[in-house]
């Protein structure tokens, strides 16, 4: 089965992504692997500290997956799984691609402000040429009647 690689963060743009990625994968059959990443700690000195952000991270990230999960699960019958992956967020999506064989897309979401695509984005549409992997970029200001009829 193939699977498609979405990436879920703080930014607007990633609502499209999702959605995307859903109706690709109910439509072909496929699945959904979300993938958050908590950046390294600050706070390696302080245990406690450091170990207590870690799972208030956590139980955001899986929150929000919750929604997501539901959504896709209730509207496109997909069952998309969750990873949680702790280090820089590029090399920790190539580390994911490269672990799981079934992910044959990554998908993005663009901004659509002034300041161009994203970061992350402009980061790996520079490696795109050495991915295993295509990658769609959503345009983060899409509508869902348009998203749904190009999917």
């Amino acid at each position: 089965m193939r699977k498609f690689l979405v990436i879920l963060d703080d930014t607007r743009e990633c609502l499209n992504a999702m959605r995307f990625a859903a109706m690709r994968a109910g439509k072909t059959g496929g699945g959904v692997t979300i993938l958050s990443v908590i950046p390294p700690d600050e706070f390696n000195h302080w245990v406690g500290v450091g170990e207590i952000m870690r799972a208030e991270a956590r139980e955001r990230i899986e929150v929000h997956f919750e929604v997501f999960a539901k959504w896709m699960r209730d509207r496109q019958n997909v069952h998309p799984d969750l990873v949680v992956r702790e280090g820089e967020i590029v090399p920790e999506i190539l580390a994911q691609i490269r672990e799981d064989e079934q992910i044959g897309v990554l998908v993005l979401g663009a901004g659509s402000d002034r300041k161009g695509p994203g970061p992350l984005v402009t980061q790996l549409t520079r490696e795109a040429g050495s991915l295993p992997v295509p990658i769609t970029i959503v345009p983060g200001d899409i509508s869902k009647e348009r998203l749904a009829a190009i999917t």
